[in-house]
Parts: structure tokens; sequence; C-alpha cells
């Protein structure tokens, strides 16, 4: 009969992993959570700075470039 001490213990100790296991699933959904919330406030960000950066590119007036060397006579 001391295998069924012994399947007692191994039950109990699947038990201890199988609890120590969900919270550790837990933690890391917390943490997935908390990566995904950042990296969607990055990327609004991102937007946001390339938005104001075309909107400086947009300001910028055409003209052909004058380079200094054009028209001079040596």
């Amino acid at each position: 009969m001391s295998r069924l001490p012994d399947l007692a213990e191994r039950i109990e100790r699947l038990v201890l992993r199988h609890e120590e296991l969900q919270r550790t699933n837990a933690l890391l959904e917390q943490q997935l959570h908390t990566t995904e919330s950042e990296r969607d406030s990055l990327k609004s960000r991102l937007a946001a700075a390339r938005a104001r950066i075309d909107a400086l590119l947009e300001r910028i007036p055409v003209e052909p470039a004058s380079h200094p060397s054009e028209g001079a006579t040596e």
C-alpha cells in the first residue's frame, strides 16, 4: 500500500505546480496587456509625429535649388 501515499504526494505536487503555473500565466497576461498598451501608445505617437513631419514638409517651398557655381564665370 505504499503506492497510495506516493500517488497522493505526486498529486499534491501536481496541484501545487498547476497553481504556480496559473499564477505565472496571470502575471504574463498582465505583462502582455501592459506591453500591448505601450505598443499602441507608441504607434499612436509615431503616427502623430509622421503627420507633423508631413505637414512641415508640405510647407517647404518647392523651388529649384540654385547652386553658387551656376552663372559664375571664371
